[in-house]
């Protein structure tokens, strides 16, 4: 008798209370894995899309497709907005050669003052990679730090990185601002173990992320000045001679139509890297990357033509071109999708029918969980606790006079 009173009270309680709790807001609907989200909001696409093997690309219906090429990886993206607007393996690590050098000046162009004089020293030479390019710095002679730069864009030069790491603080203090500058740009797949891309055991890295650092060059009035000099003297002892871009879309060099709009950024070739190139160009108020890594047909030059194709396709149709990634920096590393299970399965799935460490995944990417269901799980509870207190002590009172 005693127990079925306290019961129904306790019930009535809970029934009065719920009346005047606040209604569960709406839980916010995620975005189907791959479905790109509005313009303003491309930051959001689901990031595991690039890292799909083969050609990512949503267009609507009679537009034209990307470009068929032979690199083993690429990617072209909206510099403006990050969106990529189709790639191909374009998480596959891959020696990266001199486009690393992007990276490099990335991290230590804010260090170094321009105009700073340096005399260099014999011991600042030692270590050069055998085969490696060179702009031709010597010892004892007096370079600004702006000369040793155009060396390192326009001739590759390894010898000028190498004076520049010096001054940054040492080759090991430069990978690990390299290192940490990628990380904090959110490209996951390059690892740095040699500044000036030399081909070396674990260096790695990937279109997108040769793109991510393409992109953020163009921020750094510095890095588009030098990127996009085709030609420049560099010092000697008491002279100075002429030295030319190899980025040939530049130049026009050796059969290569110059580009129309190239802003530039840098090319690369190691014998383990083949050839790798970023490219950067404005046409019509768009500015585009493109990355293009290892073509396997067309020779030397094809890495030039692989880019112009993807450029010319991205000034024309990827203007219709719905994103299939975005170059913003992501938090963590992206976990490829499993080919066999459909994208949109998870994403169907209800998060409170999801797995423990999966739903609390999804609670740490949606955010705010203020006012869902588990929300008021607290509230509840102090309520049904005040109502037992009450119901007991109710019928505690009632006994003792008996």
């Amino acid at each position: 008798m005693i127990v079925s009173c306290v019961v129904r009270r306790v019930a009535a309680c809970a029934t009065v209370s719920l009346l005047f709790l606040p209604a569960p807001a709406a839980a916010a609907q995620a975005p189907r894995r791959g479905e790109p989200m509005p313009p303003q909001a491309t930051a959001a696409i689901d990031p595991s899309v690039l890292h799909r093997s083969g050609t990512q690309v949503r267009l609507p219906p009679g537009a034209e497709a990307p470009p068929e090429l032979s690199a083993r990886s690429w990617l072209v993206a909206d510099a403006r907005s990050g969106d990529v607007l189709a790639a191909h393996d374009a998480h596959r690590r891959l020696p990266p050669a001199s486009t690393l050098k992007a990276l490099f000046a990335l991290a230590t162009l804010p260090r170094l003052a321009p105009d700073t004089l340096h005399t260099v020293e014999e011991s600042e030479l030692r270590g050069v990679g055998a085969g490696s390019s060179l702009v031709g710095v010597k010892e004892d002679v007096t370079y600004r730090v702006a000369d040793l730069w155009l060396g390192v864009f326009l001739s590759s030069g390894n010898d000028a990185v190498r004076v520049l790491a010096g001054l940054n603080g040492g080759w090991e203090e430069t990978v690990r601002q390299m290192r940490e500058t990628a990380r904090e740009l959110g490209a996951h797949d390059t690892e740095v173990v040699s500044p000036d891309g030399y081909d070396a055991p674990g260096q790695v890295s990937s279109a997108y992320d040769l793109a991510v650092f393409g992109r953020a060059g163009l921020q750094n009035a510095d890095f588009v000045r030098y990127c996009g000099t085709p030609y420049a003297k560099f010092p000697a002892d008491g002279w100075s001679f002429g030295i030319r871009n190899t980025n040939r879309l530049l130049t026009g060099a050796d059969g290569v139509a110059r580009y129309p709009g190239l802003i530039g950024v840098k090319n690369g070739y190691t014998s383990g890297a083949g050839h790798t190139l970023i490219a950067a160009a404005r046409q019509g108020g768009r500015t585009l990357v493109a990355t293009v890594m290892n073509p396997r047909e067309g020779g030397a030059y094809a890495v030039y033509e692989e880019a112009r194709a993807l450029l010319d396709w991205g000034f024309e149709a990827g203007r219709r071109a719905r994103p299939v990634g975005s170059l913003l920096p992501h938090r963590t590393p992206v976990t490829p999708v499993t080919p066999s299970v459909p994208a949109a399965t998870e994403a169907a799935v209800p998060v409170s029918a999801r797995p423990g460490p999966q739903r609390a995944a999804a609670a740490a990417v949606d955010g705010d969980d203020t006012g869902s269901g588990a929300g008021m799980l607290l509230p509840l509870t102090f309520i049904g606790s005040a109502c037992v207190a009450a119901a007991t002590l109710w019928v505690v009172r009632r006994r003792v006079p008996r």
